[in-house]
């Protein structure tokens, strides 16, 4: 996924993440950290789309 932007890491996805290294899931590491990668992704262009929004409405105050 070279260039793609994708936030940080949560504490919740952190302890997802470890708690699934100690009591493996059906699914697969690539699987785990492709979910991973993808969520972080789609964080990243939601708040991309949020701060363009909010940025292109003008203020009514």
């Amino acid at each position: 996924m070279a260039g793609t932007i994708v936030c940080d890491l949560t504490v919740p996805e952190i302890h997802r993440l470890i708690g699934t290294l100690f009591s493996p899931p059906i699914t697969s590491l690539d699987a785990l950290l492709h979910w991973s990668n993808w969520r972080r992704s789609h964080q990243a262009s939601a708040r991309r789309s949020h701060y363009r929004q909010r940025l292109s409405v003008p203020s009514s105050a």
